[in-house]
């Protein structure tokens, strides 16, 4: 029988099983590289264990994978992949995700994370536990949200995040209704302060922050961010170590992991909570 082919690449056994395997499952992202750095990572480790030679621009074209909303580089936590045919199912299965977040009282940042440099210092110490607590209350359910100068939302087809860096003036996007399923605060240890949220789509988690902060007649920036559920997929249950980045271990996931997607009638129920909001993280920048 003679071997099949990909993008004029001729499989061994391998490779056959990696270009068969379809569906979602989840990888762990450290802090550090952006997400499209981890996947083009996983993509790279994939092809050599399969054995695959590529030049650089045809590797999107023989292995399609995909992930399933940016994840800041500075932050962790799990990042769901689709390869094969489950690229397409990306949008539909991963309305809202959980965050757990740091921040810290009495500086804000131009970036509304600790990667930025310090625009404003204020005191904190005239804050209590149960303030923060009252001021959370203001913050679940349906609210306004500015997205951050630096994200990866686009001006000109551009990221804002890259027009800022070259020193161009970029004016804030308008407010935008998003949606805080939960919201609570785990630690209080001033000026430090960690919350867990659980959001919909087209929130950040650093502009959730910075608010609160105001709110609380101080500033306040995010120090640490860690994505501890994207749609069904759990950190600590399914999000796959770069040690595990191998055929056998994530075809072994995309089994298991079928069990948490829901039948293929039900998948218009799962695409958004709001009209034009997709059902991924913004956090990138």
């Amino acid at each position: 029988m003679a071997a099949r082919e990909a993008g004029g690449v001729v499989l061994g056994k391998s490779a056959e099983k990696l270009f068969s395997l379809s569906g979602l499952f989840a990888v762990y992202k450290p802090k550090g590289p952006t997400s499209a750095g981890v996947l083009n990572l996983l993509k790279e480790k994939l092809l050599a264990e399969a054995g695959v030679q590529t030049n650089g621009n045809k590797r999107n074209q023989v292995l399609k994978i995909g992930h399933g909303g940016t994840l800041d580089s500075a932050a962790a936590g799990v990042l769901v992949v689709g390869i094969g045919k489950g690229t397409k199912m990306l949008r539909t299965m991963l309305a809202g995700s959980k965050y757990t977040a740091i921040g810290l009282l009495g500086k804000a940042t131009d970036t509304l994370d600790a990667t930025g440099t310090v625009t404003e210092e204020k005191p904190y110490d005239q804050i209590t536990k149960g303030d923060l607590e009252n001021v959370l209350q203001k913050f679940t359910g349906d609210i306004m949200q500015v997205p951050p100068l630096y994200s990866a939302l686009k001006k000109d087809g551009e990221r804002l995040s890259t027009l800022m860096k070259r020193g161009e003036a970029v004016e804030a996007k308008p407010a935008r209704r998003v949606r805080v399923y939960s919201l609570s605060l785990q630690q209080f240890q001033p000026p430090l302060f960690t919350l867990d949220v659980e959001c919909g789509g087209g929130f950040y988690v650093r502009s959730l922050v910075s608010d609160i902060g105001k709110e609380l007649s101080t500033c306040a920036t995010m120090q640490e961010l860690t994505r501890t559920k994207q749609g069904p997929f759990t950190l600590e249950e399914h999000a796959l170590h770069e040690d595990k980045w191998t055929i056998d271990e994530i075809a072994r996931s995309l089994e298991h992991c079928t069990s948490l997607l829901p039948d293929e009638p039900s998948h218009k129920k799962l695409k958004t909570e709001h009209p034009g909001e997709t059902a991924v993280s913004c956090e990138d920048k």
